[in-house]
C-alpha cells in the first residue's frame, strides 16, 4: 500500500504504557460487541431519502423505520463518556504514522459517502494501547484483539496484534493491517446508522445460538464495509500488487472455522460469531468489487 507521504489523521490517541486491566472483545477475531448511538443528519430531499433507504437496509431488516432516525427518533447520540487520557502527542514511530494514515484514508472515504447522502460523518477516535486499556465499554486487554467501543465511538488497537497476525496467523502485509483498521471503522459506521444499537436491543431476547447468527451478519457487514473502503482506496491508486491478496488472506486466517481448527483441532459451527473464512473473504470481496453499501446487505441475503 502506498501510504507514505499522505495525510495523517488527528484522531489518533496514543496511550501506550498507561495500563489498565480486564478484557472485552467485539473486534476482528472474537468477543462481545456492545452497542451505541445513531448518526446525525444533514438534509437531503426525496432522492436523498431514497438513497438513505439503501443505506439503512439493515435497520429495515430489524424493523426500524429509517425516517424516525432522520427525524431524531429513537436513541440520540451518546456523549463521549469514559474517555481515555491522551497522555501527550502520539509517538512519531512508523507504526503510528501508518495507523494515522490509514485512519485518515477511512475518514476521507466515509466523509465522502455520507456527504453524498446528505449526512455528516462523525469521525471516530483510534486509541493505541499497550497491554491493557480502559474504555467506555470497560477494561480490555491485548488478548481481546482490536475492538470498537460504541460507548465512546473509539477504535482500540494494540499494534502488537499486527505482529501476532503475521507470525501466529500467517497474515503479514500492510494491507492486511489496513483491513483490520477498516473493519473496526466499519463497526463505527454501523453504530452511526443505528445497526449496532438495534442488534444490542434484539439480542437481549435471543438465544445464544440466534445471537451468534446475528453477530455473524454484523461482523460480515463490517468486512464488506472494509471492502468498500478498499474499493475507493484502489481508485486513488494507493494499492500495490498483492495488497488485495493480503487482505483476503487475513480474512481467511481469522475465520471462525480456521481459528477453531488451529486452536482445538475441530470446529463447532453453532458457536461461530464472526463468520467462516470463506464468508469473510466473500463479503470483503463484495464490498471491494462494487464499492456500494447496497451490496453489503448481510441481513437480507444468505451469508
Amino acid at each position: 500500500m502506498r501510504w507514505r507521504g499522505r495525510r495523517q489523521s488527528d484522531n489518533v490517541q496514543d496511550t501506550r504504557g498507561q495500563g489498565g486491566g480486564g478484557g472485552l472483545g467485539g473486534g476482528l477475531g472474537g468477543g462481545r460487541l456492545p452497542m451505541g448511538p445513531r448518526m446525525s443528519t444533514g438534509g437531503g430531499g426525496l432522492s436523498g431519502i431514497i438513497i438513505l433507504v439503501v443505506l439503512f437496509f439493515a435497520l429495515r431488516a430489524c424493523g426500524i423505520d429509517p425516517m424516525q432516525i432522520l427525524a431524531g427518533g429513537d436513541g440520540g447520540p451518546v456523549s463521549g463518556g469514559g474517555q481515555v487520557s491522551e497522555g501527550g502527542a502520539p509517538a512519531n514511530d512508523e507504526m503510528t504514522q501508518f495507523v494515522s494514515t490509514v485512519l485518515a484514508e477511512t475518514e476521507d472515504t466515509w466523509n465522502g459517502i455520507f456527504q453524498a447522502e446528505g449526512l455528516k460523518y462523525q469521525e471516530p477516535k483510534l486509541v493505541l494501547f499497550s497491554g491493557q486499556v480502559r474504555s467506555a465499554c470497560g477494561f480490555a486487554s491485548s488478548a481481546s484483539g482490536p475492538f470498537y467501543c460504541p460507548g465512546d465511538q473509539k477504535v482500540y488497537l494494540d499494534t502488537a496484534f499486527f505482529g501476532q497476525l503475521a507470525k501466529q496467523f500467517g497474515a503479514a502485509g500492510d494491507f492486511a493491517q489496513a483491513y483490520v483498521i477498516a473493519h473496526e471503522v466499519g463497526h463505527h459506521v454501523q453504530n452511526l446508522t443505528g445497526i449496532l444499537p438495534k442488534f444490542n436491543q434484539m439480542r437481549q431476547q435471543m438465544s445464544e445460538a440466534d445471537a451468534n447468527q446475528m453477530s455473524m451478519r454484523v461482523e460480515l457487514q463490517a468486512d464488506c464495509f472494509a471492502g468498500v473502503w478498499g474499493h475507493y482506496t484502489d481508485q486513488k491508486g494507493l494499492l500495490e500488487q498483492g495488497d488485495i491478496e493480503e487482505a483476503l488472506n487475513a480474512a481467511q486466517q481469522i475465520g471462525d472455522d480456521t481459528l477453531q481448527k488451529r486452536m482445538q483441532g475441530y470446529v463447532v459451527p453453532e458457536s461461530f460469531n464472526h463468520g467462516t473464512s470463506q464468508q469473510r473473504q466473500r463479503w470483503f470481496a463484495a464490498g471491494f468489487k462494487s464499492g456500494k453499501l447496497s451490496e453489503c446487505d448481510t441481513f437480507n441475503n444468505p451469508i
